[in-house]
């Protein structure tokens, strides 16, 4: 059965939840990709679908150095056994990020956060103050890399709320490529930075290397001026605002079924 096949059979499904709406959008996203650099999380469920359904020729790089896994279940971790196994190569850090990363080798940088900015700088530190915060994140990993030299970065957020989407992070674990070139120090980034944030109100995007975030998409039931509302700045709409094409039952299924079947990310 092809792509289109699954389009035209399966009807969208109604009783979709907003995570599996959030995680098919990203995965159609990623069709035509060559190689993604996945995050783990909603991201991990999302190149998942990807693989089974839009691209599966697509070749997943974890930041514990493995290429071209090829999972047989889901990831609960960058070093989970399942990526390992099967996986065409297991690289050394300075070999996956000097070479791979670096080397500007990965199309797409595929992330989570607890903040974004208009310019598309993120925040996985802190939620606070830094001396006395309200939560100490898991902080940068390789997503500062990640963000640097990936042609692209796609983020998807759980939330969209004046708190995931701040006029000033509490915190820049993750500068923009807006935000490095205002700092003015050190080598610049030579990747394009965030292009596409998937939320659970629609779908922001960033056509210009070095400008802001603006709508370009709403998921079904929600208003241009509810999204605009729930974010922290001014946020600019793209002239023409699509509705988000709601999963299929075929997505949904395997999400539910084969995907995440313990519900580790799915809620």
């Amino acid at each position: 059965m092809t792509i289109q096949d699954l389009r035209d059979v399966n009807e969208p499904l109604a009783t979709a939840s907003t995570t599996e709406t959030i995680v098919s959008v990203a995965a159609r996203q990623l069709a035509g990709k060559r190689r993604v650099f996945a995050g783990v999380g909603l991201p991990t469920l999302a190149v998942d679908l990807a693989l089974r359904v839009y691209n599966p020729s697509v070749e997943l790089v974890y930041e514990s150095g493995v290429c071209g896994a090829h999972p047989t279940a889901m990831a609960e971790g960058i070093a989970d056994s399942v990526l390992v196994s099967g996986a065409e190569s297991v690289l050394p850090m300075a070999a996956l990020f000097g070479y791979v990363l670096q080397g500007g080798n990965v199309d797409v940088g595929f992330l989570g956060a607890a903040q974004i900015d208009r310019h598309g700088s993120l925040n996985t530190s802190v939620i606070g103050d830094w001396r006395k915060p309200k939560v100490r994140l898991p902080g940068a990993g390789g997503a500062g890399e990640i963000m640097a030299n990936a042609d692209e970065v796609f983020v998807i957020m759980r939330r969209h709320d004046h708190e995931s989407f701040p006029a000033e992070l509490d915190f820049c674990t993750s500068p923009s490529p807006v935000r490095a070139r205002a700092a003015g120090r050190g080598i610049q980034p030579r990747g394009h930075g965030v292009s596409h944030v998937f939320t659970p109100l629609g779908v922001l995007s960033r056509p210009d290397r070095f400008g802001e975030l603006e709508l370009t998409s709403v998921h079904a039931g929600v208003s241009v001026d509810e999204a605009v509302a729930a974010t922290g700045w001014d946020l600019k709409v793209a002239d023409e605002v699509t509705v988000t094409p709601e999963p299929s039952a075929e997505e949904v299924r395997l999400l539910r079924e084969e995907i995440d079947r313990v519900r580790l990310y799915l809620r």
